[in-house]
């Protein structure tokens, strides 16, 4: 899908690409000049599947050692 950037640095993603809906929060992840937008999940942890091998009292121990 091609989109145009407009004089106010705005594009136009069509809603049913990402399934979201006027008012839907969205991800937006830079990395090296690339950009990915992802719907906003609900629960952070089970978006980034931690808890292969990691409880999350190893993770809560290891963030209040942060």
């Amino acid at each position: 899908m091609e989109v145009k950037l407009s004089s106010k640095n705005q594009i136009v993603i069509p809603r049913e690409a990402l399934g979201a809906k006027a008012g839907s929060q969205l991800l937006v992840v830079v990395r090296n000049g690339s950009v990915t937008l992802l719907p906003k999940p609900r629960d952070y942890a089970k978006a980034i599947r931690l808890g292969k091998g990691l409880s999350r009292q190893y993770v809560n121990k290891k963030r209040g050692a942060w």
